[in-house]
């Protein structure tokens, strides 16, 4: 199972990159194997501020449909163009490619993210 040690990751499966204060936000390596073959992408919050916990899209693979949570506060900025002709890229490229949304955050909380070992004991 690929973790990146760079990147931060919620018990929801999103993992986070935090760049000064924008976040790069997609979902795991494990959440994109567990989901299956991935179909659609459905992000529709570009310029909504949004708290941590909320839901800012969905991701539709062949047999299900799951939410997508917010790691931080913040305003999201852009959403990965690319997932609209080609959704599948989230599962051969979690990490890279298929990030799903930049958000501007509105404070620099991120205490409540794990590391990558955290991660990795979660998921065994």
């Amino acid at each position: 199972m690929n973790v990146p040690a760079d990147l931060k990751y919620t018990k929801d499966h999103e993992w986070i990159r935090i760049e000064n204060n924008i976040a790069t936000i997609g979902i795991t390596d494990f959440a994109q194997g567990e989901l299956g073959d991935i179909v659609f992408v459905d992000i529709n919050t570009v310029g909504k501020a949004l708290n941590h916990g909320d839901i800012f899209g969905t991701v539709e693979a062949v047999k299900t449909v799951s939410d997508l949570f917010l790691p931080v506060n913040g305003t999201v900025l852009e959403i990965n163009p690319g997932l609209d002709a080609a959704p599948e890229v989230v599962n051969s490229d979690p990490y890279g490619a298929g990030w799903m949304v930049k958000v501007e955050m509105s404070n620099d909380d991120a205490s409540g993210l794990m590391n990558a070992d955290e991660y990795s004991a979660l998921i065994g």
